[in-house]
């Protein structure tokens, strides 16, 4: 009897500490974003890109879209191939890749990006207490609700972990944070179940927006041509992003690429906004 309660206690202590892990703050850690590498692909630009991902020596590399040149379902395959080889040196590190309208626009082409990316069309992860999700507005500029609605079950099934980023390739929010108005299903999820990050891609230029206390990121190009502009200021240049979490917050460093790329410039988003660089760079 004395034996059956000492187990009844080990159980009760092994779950109490199970909680605990779960409940705990985020332990440390590092990952890195990568904007489009298409849109034009730039010589050189994405290799750079990788390289110096590398010497920040991330736990894992997270894409917002647009690996490929795509728009053949004949030739899709083979590129997906020509980029594999590409990041060979790098497969040490954990790759999430994001689906955007280069890399799915039919269902040969969605059936490549799963084949070759190993992740389906929308999915989300847990790493070391955060939250990851990932979403795929690759063939519409909304997200339809499908979407959605694997966006909610999923934060609803992950409402104990302590800080949540959300990825998609179209910053489709992006009318509305411009306006101030958080009346639409993306904002109103995020803000029901803490998510503190929006990360998006699509327009290869750093643009950021605070709703509600929900920061909205569109992130620079990591190989796809730079428009407008073209001029740093004004959110047009190459990058990697390093994110440092601890505990329920991040730190990002949006690093410019080095020479011939760029200058090698720091900023954080809080130096952005709408119109483009708001502070000193550091």
């Amino acid at each position: 009897m004395r034996r059956a309660c000492s187990l009844g206690a080990v159980s009760l202590l092994v779950v109490a500490a199970a909680l605990a892990a779960y409940n705990a703050p985020t332990a440390g850690f590092r990952f890195a974003i990568l904007g489009d590498r298409t849109g034009q692909a730039q010589p050189g630009v994405y290799e750079e890109a990788w390289r110096e991902v590398a010497a920040d020596q991330p736990d894992f590399v997270i894409t917002v879209g647009d690996t490929i040149e795509g728009g053949s379902d004949l030739t899709a395959e083979k590129e997906w191939q020509d980029v594999s080889l590409m990041l060979a040196p790098y497969r040490k590190y954990r790759m999430f890749f994001t689906p955007g309208n280069h890399d799915v626009w039919s269902l040969a082409s969605a059936q490549a990006f799963e084949k070759y990316t190993k992740h389906p069309l929308h999915y989300s992860f847990n790493f070391k207490g955060a939250h990851f999700v990932v979403l795929d507005d690759s063939q519409s500029e909304q997200l339809q609700p499908a979407e959605l609605a694997f966006l909610r079950n999923d934060l609803q099934a992950n409402q104990r972990a302590s800080i949540k980023f959300v990825f998609s390739h179209r910053p489709s929010w992006l009318l509305y944070v411009v306006l101030s108005n958080p009346n639409f299903p993306l904002h109103q999820l995020a803000k029901r179940y803490g998510v503190k990050y929006i990360i998006a891609g699509h327009l290869h230029q750093m643009e950021h927006y605070e709703l509600e206390g929900i920061n909205y990121l569109s992130m620079p190009s990591a190989g796809g041509h730079l428009r407008d502009s073209k001029k740093y200021q004004d959110g047009w240049f190459y990058c990697q992003t390093e994110v440092i979490v601890h505990d329920s917050s991040a730190d990002f460093e949006i690093k410019e690429l080095a020479a011939p790329f760029g200058e090698g410039r720091v900023t954080k988003p809080a130096d952005w906004g709408p119109s483009g660089l708001e502070t000193s760079s550091k």
